[in-house]
């Protein structure tokens, strides 16, 4: 896929008032400074359409993006650690539950974890919560070019292992990326793309 328009439409934190357009919706959502907004910014070609920030926990909206007129990238908040109040981060936990468990358009969730990392328990926790809610959803591990590729596998594998032992049947399907080098890109724009080929061929919907 080909990313030609990537047009920001509106920001909210109230699921009822988000676009009403029958189309495709694909969410990003990620613990606080994984590098959502730099991977959001290389999969549309674009150096600032999500705002990035040293700031963790800066995204507090559902902020909707409309990619080439035929689908939407939402850019949730981190979830975990942001320098934000504890009655703030429980009003993020509202309204990002409302979201998932609400929105009809929405086909697909993509988990961003930062690949530097062993499996942290916060990740897994939320992988958990899309499982049991039945939300479709993929992990996107992030800044693979921060460590070497044999590194890269064995927290992949960590991942695999912590997911199997906890009644996973096996690896949800996933990606690895780095926005600084562009990897992974072509391969999660196509996913979306044959999403979306699926979706338009049999629901008339959208």
């Amino acid at each position: 896929m080909k990313i030609n328009t990537a047009e920001f439409i509106i920001s909210n934190s109230i699921v009822s008032l988000c676009p009403q357009e029958r189309i495709p919706e694909y969410a990003f959502i990620g613990r606080s400074n994984v590098g959502k907004s730099s991977l959001i910014n290389m999969l549309t070609n674009h150096k600032s359409l999500a705002k990035t920030s040293g700031r963790p926990g800066k995204t507090q909206l559902i902020n909707h993006f409309k990619i080439n007129n035929n689908w939407f990238l939402v850019d949730l908040p981190g979830y975990g650690y942001a320098k934000v109040s504890k009655k703030t981060k429980e009003v993020f936990q509202q309204f990002i539950t409302d979201y998932f468990e609400k929105r009809e358009q929405l086909v697909c969730a993509f988990v961003l974890i930062d690949i530097r990392h062993e499996a942290q328990k916060i990740d897994l926790e939320f992988i958990t919560y899309l499982g049991e809610i039945e939300l479709p959803f993929c992990i996107v591990f992030t800044k693979a070019d921060k460590i070497s590729k044999g590194k890269v596998d064995q927290h992949v594998a960590a991942y695999r292992k912590a997911l199997l032992a906890n009644n996973w049947a096996e690896m949800p399907h996933h990606f690895v990326t780095s926005a600084t080098e562009h990897t992974g890109k072509e391969s999660l724009l196509s996913y979306i793309d044959e999403v979306n080929q699926e979706i338009f061929k049999e629901n008339n919907e959208f």
